[in-house]
């Protein structure tokens, strides 16, 4: 096991389904990405550059970004709260794996 693996081993199961899911999402998205545990999180960045982090916590997970990657998803983030690239998915509420997909597909566009 790698750190990464390690940090959602120590979740509980839900958790660890969904921090799972993003993970994969990122590999499905982006082959060649690079994982690393950077912050005390799983980080993924892309030919040098930085792509996404994230994060579990209490009563949600934390999704971080580029602040100029949210603003073309402004509408489909209302309901979640949001600061300085960070989007809040509350455990209490359905994954959106389809944002999710559209956020990161957005960013690897943008650095091809």
């Amino acid at each position: 096991m790698n750190e990464v693996d390690t940090y959602i081993t120590g979740f509980p199961a839900e958790v660890q389904e969904r921090l799972s899911t993003i993970r994969s999402i990122v590999f499905e998205l982006t082959p060649q990405v690079t994982e690393r545990f950077s912050w005390g999180m799983p980080s993924y960045s892309l030919n040098g550059k930085f792509l996404v982090h994230f994060a579990g916590f209490k009563k949600h997970i934390g999704f971080y970004t580029k602040l100029e990657e949210l603003t073309p998803f402004k509408e489909k983030l209302t309901g979640y709260k949001t600061s300085k690239g960070t989007i809040q998915l509350p455990l209490n509420k359905p994954l959106p794996v389809d944002l999710i997909r559209e956020i990161i597909g957005f960013q690897v566009a943008k650095q091809r």
